[in-house]
């Protein structure tokens, strides 16, 4: 048996003997139509399961009200919370969120934000992946007048809108909090040079040794690729120093974890470690991070999504010029572990 074709507003519009238009802005509840009006028409659109077309209304506004989502990994409790955020706003502001994980993978995220160009998608939300290195490939946003903000992991280029964490300060208030626990000789497992927050944590390290008048050690700074196996080469590098550290400052939690187990197989339990993301999951473990950074992902990606659609409904001001870019840094905050 062949289902019975969707009801159009003409049929609705015939059956009533009013015009189409008619039918279209009392279902939209416009105030050029009176009230009894509005009812017969809607009473009799629910009587026939009336759904209204997408694809009209998607070209009646030239939107899609679709957005696009490209981060590293779901799984990653930082990235789970960011995309509440960013549901959130979509939810209210009455847009669909389309959702893509690059699995740190450049080929991938470039093949992605391809797609999504396809999907025609009214804007696109990013974190970059930690193996991104060249960002041509968001290029074809930009011809095509479509924004895109990034968000949390932040590509070095100009021009861009973004959502970040302050990890400067972030990593400054880390450190100076083990200073003053009498630590002297403090080690950073920090992520890729590709990443921009890995030179703000960076920047963060130095300037706290700075401001306590010590002398920085470049040596003591390893990047990995964040993964369990580049985090123990690092570990194995960290502790065969010659000016073994008694604290490390890892770039997230899972690194963090990663270094701690490994350290705890060495019976090496009385290294200090503060961390980034401040990870629900840590407060439940035996041996944790004494600090953490937190980052706010909800906060981040709800931030960026307003923008992004506050970008697809204003994309231009009044002179046809180009908007100023949107640069929020949301400040980050030292949390002290529950350990003893």
């Amino acid at each position: 048996m062949i289902p019975d074709k969707p009801t159009t507003i003409k049929e609705i519009a015939k059956i009533l003997k009013i015009s189409v238009s008619t039918v279209s802005r009392a279902l939209n509840d416009h105030s050029s139509i009176g009230l009894t009006t509005k009812m017969r028409v809607k009473k009799l659109a629910e009587e026939l399961n009336y759904e209204p077309n997408q694809r009209a209304i998607q070209f009646l506004h030239g939107k899609s009200f679709v957005i696009g989502v490209i981060l590293p990994e779901l799984s990653e409790s930082f990235f789970s919370a960011a995309i509440s955020g960013i549901e959130d706003v979509a939810y209210k502001r009455n847009y669909t969120v389309l959702l893509a994980q690059s699995h740190d993978d450049a080929d991938r995220e470039k093949s992605l934000v391809a797609k999504m160009k396809t999907q025609r998608v009214d804007g696109l939300l990013v974190s970059v992946s930690k193996t991104t290195s060249t960002y041509e490939h968001f290029d074809v946003f930009k011809k095509s007048n479509i924004p895109v903000v990034f968000f949390d992991r932040i590509p070095p280029i100009k021009d861009i809108h973004y959502v970040s964490s302050n990890l400067e300060t972030g990593t400054f208030d880390a450190v100076n909090f083990l200073l003053k626990k009498g630590h002297r000789t403090i080690g950073m497992i920090n992520g890729p040079n590709t990443l921009l927050a890995s030179h703000e944590r960076k920047e963060g390290y130095i300037k706290a040794m700075t401001a306590n008048r010590l002398k920085f050690d470049p040596s003591l700074i390893l990047n990995c690729d964040l993964s369990e196996e580049g985090t123990i080469v690092a570990m194995d590098t960290m502790l065969n120093h010659r000016r073994k550290p008694t604290a490390i400052v890892t770039f997230n939690d899972y690194v963090a974890l990663f270094a701690m187990r490994y350290a705890k197989t060495l019976k090496l339990e009385d290294i200090d470690f503060v961390s980034y993301a401040n990870l629900p999951i840590i407060n439940y473990m035996d041996y944790t991070p004494i600090a953490s950074v937190e980052q706010f992902p909800y906060k981040q990606g709800k931030k960026a999504a307003d923008i992004l659609i506050d970008l697809i409904n204003k994309p231009k001001n009044e002179s046809g010029t180009e908007q100023a870019y949107y640069n929020v840094i949301v400040e980050s905050e030292l949390v002290l572990s529950n350990r003893k």
